[in-house]
This record gives C-alpha cells, sequence and structure tokens, in this order.
C-alpha cells in the first residue's frame, strides 16, 4: 500500500474513531499531498499527477521539521499549550516516516557513502551527501549529518 493511500485510511479510521487531533494532522497531510499534484499537473501538460511514495515521504518530512521547529519557537517564547500541539502532530506525521537511523547506524552510513563515492576532500561533500539522500531518504536529518560529513572529511 502506498503512503498516500495509507493516509487516506487512517483518516477514514481517525473519523470513525472521533480523533480530533489525528483527523486534523491528516487533513493537513492529505491536503499537502493533493496541493502538489495540483501542482504538478499545472507545471506540465500531459503528465500523470500522481505522486510516488518518495514525493509523499518528501512532504511529510517537510511537514515534520517545520513542526519542530515551530515547536522550539513556542517554547522559547512560554506558549507550552501550542508547543505541546505541534509536538502532537509533529508525532502523527512520523507514523509515516520510516524508523530513523540510529547514531551506529547513521556512522555506518557516512562511512560507507565516502568509500562509495571516493571521496578525499572536502570537495567531494556534494557527492557523499547526494548518495546518503539517494539510500537513506526520509531516515536522516540532513542538516544534522552535514557536520558529521564535513568533520569526516577535513580529517
Amino acid at each position: 500500500m502506498d503512503l498516500k493511500t495509507k493516509v487516506a485510511c487512517q483518516l477514514k479510521q481517525a473519523m470513525k474513531d472521533k480523533e480530533a487531533t489525528r483527523l486534523s494532522t491528516l487533513r493537513l497531510i492529505n491536503a499537502a499531498i493533493k496541493d502538489l499534484e495540483i501542482a504538478k499537473r499545472s507545471c506540465e501538460e500531459g503528465v500523470e499527477a500522481a505522486l510516488n511514495d518518495d514525493e509523499v515521504m518528501g512532504i511529510l518530512t517537510k511537514m515534520v521539521k517545520q513542526r519542530r521547529e515551530s515547536e522550539r519557537a513556542y517554547e522559547e517564547g512560554g506558549r507550552l499549550e501550542l508547543a505541546e500541539r505541534e509536538r502532537a502532530e509533529a508525532e502523527i506525521i512520523s507514523e509515516f516516516l520510516p524508523r530513523p537511523l540510529s547514531d551506529e547506524e547513521k556512522a555506518k552510513a557516512i562511512d560507507a557513502a565516502i568509500a562509495d563515492s571516493g571521496a578525499g576532500s572536502l570537495r567531494d561533500m556534494g557527492k557523499v551527501m547526494g548518495l546518503l539522500k539517494q539510500r537513506h531518504a526520509g531516515r536522516m536529518d540532513f542538516a544534522a549529518v552535514g557536520p558529521e560529513v564535513r568533520d569526516r572529511l577535513a580529517s
């Protein structure tokens, strides 16, 4: 079952269970998916508008990142009830993403990407990051991994 279908099924279940927070979050996900489909359809005539799982995963990853940033901003501003709502939404969205890599798995993935790309200096960082994004999309935070890759290539 693709991610879009999975979201639709969970949306129906949330309606039946009358879970307000879950329902509103799933509606946001559904709306983001439909927005991208419409944008994709209007940009190129004759192109199929259906999104693949990688595109849906990109949307979900972006949504989780936005929620985490908002959560931090609300906590800094003393708005704990809004921070809690953002945290709950991020957790619901994260259910559709693959399990993130552990620190050990992340280190092995970085080592493998450096070895496979033949990277020897900081100039090759783009190649390494490209391989990581290709192999581990949705499973690792590339903004956090970037400094680790830079450190390994610098030494």
